[in-house]
C-alpha cells in the first residue's frame, strides 16, 4: 500500500513535463495565430460596418478601435435602401429565409429515409443505389440545368418557391445520403432487431430510435445545407426567373453595382448576409464535430 502510494506522490520528471508543456503551448500557439488570421478579415468587415463614411475616409479599421465610435446607422439605411430600384434588401432577406428553410428540411427528411433503407432493410438494390448516389455527386450542377430547366417548364413552375426547393433539395440530396449512411452503419444491429422484437414497424423505429441518435449527424447536416443554399445565387438566378424573389446573394450584387464606393454600406449589406449563417452554426456546434467525424469514420 505504500509503495502504490509513493508511485502516486512522485510526479513526472521535469524534462518530461517541459517538453509536455512545450508541445502543448507550441499546438495552442499555432491554433491562436490560425484563429485570428482566419477572423481578421471578418472583424475588419464588422468594425467597417458600424463606422460612418467619414471615418472610414480617415482611418483604417484597426484605428477605430481605440476611438470606438460606432453606430449601426449603416444597417438601418441598407434595410431601408429607397433608393434601389424593388425589391429591396429587406425583401431579399425575407425571401432567403423562404428558400433556405424547406430547402434545408426537405433534403434532410427524404435522404434520412433513403439512408435507413439502405443500412437497415434488406433491399437487393440497395448497394447499387448507394453506388448511383455516390456517382452523381461528381456529376457538376451546370450540366443539369437545361434538362432540368425544360422539365420545369413542362411542368410549370419555373419561378414558384415550389421550383427553387425542389432544386436545392435534389441538388443537396445526394451528400445528404451519403453522410447519414455513414452515420447509420455505427448503430449496433441489435438496438434495431431488439426494436423489431418488440413489434415496432420501420417507420417507428425510424423516428423513435434512428432519428434520436443520429441528431448530431442531422445537424451537421443541417449546417452545411443551409450554409450551402444560403450563400447561393445561380441557382436562383436559373429556376426563379423572378427579381422579386431573388435572395439576398442577388440583392448584394446590386448593393455592390449600385453603391460602388460606399464601403461602409456594402460593409453592413454583407455582414447581414454572414449573420445567420453564424447563428445557425453557433446554435447547433456541439453536434457538428461529433456528426462530422462519426459521419468520416465509419465504412
Amino acid at each position: 500500500m505504500k509503495k502504490a502510494t509513493s508511485n502516486i506522490k512522485n510526479p513526472l520528471p521535469l524534462s518530461s513535463r517541459l517538453i509536455a508543456w512545450t508541445n502543448r503551448g507550441f499546438v495552442h500557439f499555432t491554433l491562436l495565430i490560425l484563429g485570428l488570421v482566419w477572423l481578421t478579415p471578418s472583424l475588419g468587415l464588422l468594425i467597417t460596418s458600424l463606422r460612418s463614411r467619414a471615418d472610414i475616409a480617415q482611418s483604417g479599421w484597426w484605428m477605430s478601435i481605440f476611438e470606438w465610435n460606432f453606430n449601426i446607422q449603416n444597417y438601418v439605411e441598407v434595410l431601408n435602401n429607397s433608393d434601389l430600384p424593388p425589391p429591396g434588401f429587406k425583401e431579399n432577406f425575407i425571401n432567403s429565409i423562404i428558400i433556405t428553410v424547406p430547402s434545408t428540411i426537405i433534403p434532410i427528411f427524404f435522404a434520412a429515409l433513403t439512408a435507413y433503407a439502405i443500412v437497415f432493410t434488406k433491399l437487393r438494390i440497395r448497394n447499387f443505389l448507394y453506388l448511383l448516389i455516390i456517382a452523381l455527386m461528381v456529376v457538376p450542377l451546370q450540366v443539369t440545368w437545361f434538362p432540368v430547366l425544360g422539365m420545369y417548364k413542362a411542368f410549370d413552375i419555373t419561378g414558384s418557391w415550389f421550383g427553387i426547393w425542389i432544386a436545392h433539395s435534389a441538388y443537396g440530396s445526394c451528400f445528404a445520403v451519403f453522410l447519414l449512411r455513414n452515420f447509420f452503419i455505427g448503430i449496433p444491429e441489435e438496438i434495431i432487431e431488439s426494436a423489431k422484437l418488440d413489434c415496432n414497424n420501420h417507420f417507428q423505429i425510424f423516428t423513435r430510435i434512428v432519428l434520436p441518435l443520429s441528431l448530431p449527424a442531422i445537424a451537421s447536416l443541417a449546417i452545411f445545407q443551409f450554409v450551402w443554399v444560403w450563400n447561393d445565387i445561380m441557382n436562383a438566378v436559373v429556376f426563379l426567373q423572378n427579381p422579386e424573389k431573388y435572395p439576398l446573394t442577388v440583392g448584394v450584387q446590386r448593393l455592390l453595382s449600385h453603391y460602388q464606393n460606399e464601403w461602409h454600406l456594402l460593409a453592413a449589406g454583407a455582414w447581414l448576409t454572414m449573420l445567420v449563417p453564424l447563428i445557425i452554426f453557433f446554435a447547433l456546434q456541439r453536434y457538428f464535430i461529433r456528426g462530422v467525424t462519426a459521419g468520416a469514420v465509419k465504412g
